[in-house]
C-alpha cells in the first residue's frame, strides 16, 4: 500500500478532499504497480483507441514506433485484441489467451469507469508472455471439466430406462397379451397402472412403456415408496428449498418430480403411500404443478406417472387405507402381470435366458437344463415368481458341477414340500402334460381350502375369475 499523504494517519479522520486525494493517490500506485510487474499494459479510450502503453509492450509486440500507435484503433496494433469489446459491453474478460503471431499471450482485460460509472475506456494487462505458465492450471480446470461432463453424462445414463418390450422374455399367450398392452399405452400420454404380484417384473415392464413412447430420450425416474421413510417421502417427491428446515442443503434440493420433467416417473408399491401424501400426489397430476418443501412457488411439470403396486387397490379403498379419487386418476391404463404360474410354458425361454446371463456374470461356462429338471419347475407354485426362479437356478449353478442342470440339481434347492403338486407327476410325462397336472392340482387344492368358493380360490391362485373358470373347463375339472 502507498504511503499515506503527508500530516495524515492511521488515526486521523479522513476529510473528503484527503480521502478522494487517497484514492486518487492508491489508484495511480496501483497502476503504476500493475506496469511494472506486467509484461504489457494498454490503455484504450471508449472508441477503443490507444492512448497509452507501457514500455514493455511496443518491445513484446515488435512495435518499433510507439508514439504512432497512440490514437490508432487498438486492433490495427493487436489484431486479436477484444478491448473493444470490452468497452462496449462493459463487461471484464479475465484470464484470456490472445494469440499475436506465433506467441501466445496471457492477459486481463478491465473497463475503466467515471464516477457516474460511465464506461470511458478500457485497460489491458500482459500477465505472462507465455501460455506455458498457466499449463498446470488450464490442465486441471480441463481435468474438472471432463470430469464433471462424466458424472453428468453417468448420472444421465443412470435415469435412462434399461429395458425394452424385448426383455420381457416369454412367448406364451398371458405374456404376448401383456406386451401388446404395453406397446398400446406407450403410445398415449396417460397414467398407467400397473397391477401384479411381488416379482413379477412390474419395474421391468415400466421401462419398457417409458423406452416405447415418446419419452424414450427423457428421464425415467424410478420411486419405491415402500423402501423409503414416510418422514423424508415429500421431500423425496418434491424436493426442498435452500434452508427449508434444520440440516437442510442450503442450496436446496431437486425432487423426483423435477428430475423427471419431460420424461416418467415410476411409483413403485403406490399401495403403500400414507393418505396425507396421496392428496398433495392428486394436486400434482391434476394441476401440473407442485411446491418444493419450505418453499411458496409453484413449479410446472410435465411428468407422466407410471404406478405399481402388489395390493388389492379395491380392497384398499374399502379399508380407507386408498384414496379413491387418486385411483381413478391413476387407473387410466391399467396392466396386470401374470403370475409366473400362469404363464409355465415360458420356463424354458426363462431358463435359457436366465442361465446364460448368470454364467455370464458368474464366469461359468454356459449350462443348460434337463427336461426333468424344467418338470421339476413346473410343479412348483411359484409364490415368488421370476424374482423366485433367478434365484433357484442361480443357487442350482453354484453348487453343480455339471454341463446340465439336472432335477437332483432342482430338488437340492427347491425341496418337493414346497411345490404345488402334492403328488409328483409320472417321469413319462412331457413338459405340456407336466404344467396342466400341476395346475390341476393348484386348482384342485384351492378349490378344496375355500370349501369351494371360485372366487376366493381365484384370489388363493392370484388369476381372475374369468382365469380360472377357462382353465377348470380346459383341464376337465368341472
Amino acid at each position: 500500500m502507498p504511503p499515506l499523504p503527508p500530516g495524515i494517519t492511521s488515526a486521523t479522520p479522513l476529510a473528503a478532499s484527503d480521502a478522494g486525494h487517497l484514492l486518487k493517490v492508491a489508484t495511480e500506485s496501483l497502476l503504476g504497480h500493475f506496469a511494472e510487474i506486467c509484461e504489457g499494459a494498454v490503455i484504450v479510450d471508449r472508441q477503443a483507441r490507444i492512448v497509452w502503453m507501457n514500455d514493455r509492450y511496443p518491445k513484446r509486440l515488435g512495435v518499433t514506433d510507439p508514439a504512432a500507435a497512440i490514437g490508432k484503433p487498438v486492433e490495427s496494433i493487436l489484431p486479436n485484441s477484444l478491448m473493444r469489446e470490452v468497452v462496449d459491453t462493459g463487461r471484464p474478460i479475465m484470464l484470456d489467451i490472445m494469440d499475436f503471431g506465433e506467441e501466445s499471450f496471457v492477459v486481463v482485460r478491465l473497463p475503466l469507469r467515471d464516477k457516474a460509472g460511465t464506461v470511458i475506456g478500457g485497460i489491458g494487462l500482459m500477465l505472462l508472455d507465455d501460455a506455458m505458465g498457466l499449463a498446470p492450471l488450464v490442465s486441471r480446470f480441463n481435468r474438472l471439466k471432463v470430469d464433471y461432463a462424466d458424472s453428468q453424462r453417468r448420472l444421465a445414463e443412470a435415469r435412462r430406462a434399461k429395458y425394452t418390450l424385448s426383455s420381457i422374455v416369454g412367448a406364451s399367450e398371458a405374456c404376448v397379451a401383456v406386451k401388446q398392452q404395453a406397446r398400446r399405452a406407450a403410445r398415449t400420454r396417460a397414467p398407467v397402472l400397473i397391477q401384479g404380484e411381488t416379482g413379477t417384473g412390474k419395474e421391468l415392464l415400466a421401462h419398457a412403456i417409458h423406452n416405447a413412447s415418446q419419452r424414450a430420450d427423457k428421464a425415467f425416474v424410478a420411486v419405491n415408496i415402500a423402501a423409503i421413510p414416510e418422514t423424508l417421502l415429500e421431500s423425496e417427491f418434491f424436493g426442498t428449498a435452500p434452508g427449508a428446515f434444520t440440516g437442510a442443503d442450503r442450496k436446496g434440493r431437486d425432487g423426483k418430480f423435477k428430475l423427471a420433467d419431460g420424461g416418467t416417473l415410476f411409483l413403485d408399491e403406490i399401495g403403500d403411500m400414507s393418505t396425507a401424501l396421496q392428496a398433495k400426489l392428486l394436486r400434482v397430476l391434476q394441476e401440473g404443478e407442485f411446491e418444493a418443501l419450505g418453499s411458496n412457488r409453484l413449479v410446472p411439470v410435465d411428468v407422466r406417472i407410471v404406478a405399481a403396486t402388489s395390493r388389492d387397490l379395491q380392497a384398499e379403498i374399502e379399508a380407507g387405507r386408498f384414496r379413491t379419487d387418486l385411483y381413478y386418476r391413476l387407473n387410466v391404463v391399467t396392466l396386470s402381470m401374470p403370475p409366473l404360474r400362469e404363464r409355465l410354458a415360458d420356463l424354458p425361454l426363462l431358463c435359457e435366458h436366465m442361465l446364460e446371463a448368470q454364467c455370464h456374470k458368474l464366469g461359468l461356462p454356459l449350462r443348460e437344463i434337463s427336461p426333468e429338471a424344467l418338470q421339476g419347475l413346473c410343479r412348483h407354485h411359484w409364490p415368488g415368481n421370476i424374482r423366485e426362479l433367478q434365484n433357484v437356478l442361480e443357487r442350482a449353478l453354484m453348487m453343480s458341477d455339471s454341463e446340465t442342470l439336472a432335477l437332483a440339481d432342482i430338488d437340492a434347492v427347491l425341496p418337493a414340500a414346497r411345490t404345488a403338486a402334492a403328488a409328483v407327476a409320472s417321469p413319462g410325462l412331457g413338459l405340456a402334460e407336466a404344467i396342466a397336472e400341476a395346475e390341476r392340482t393348484a386348482i384342485r387344492k384351492a378349490l378344496d381350502a375355500c370349501g369351494g368358493n371360485k372366487a376366493r380360490a381365484a384370489a388363493e391362485l392370484g388369476i381372475s375369475r374369468t382365469s380360472l373358470y377357462e382353465k377348470i373347463a380346459l383341464l376337465g375339472l368341472g
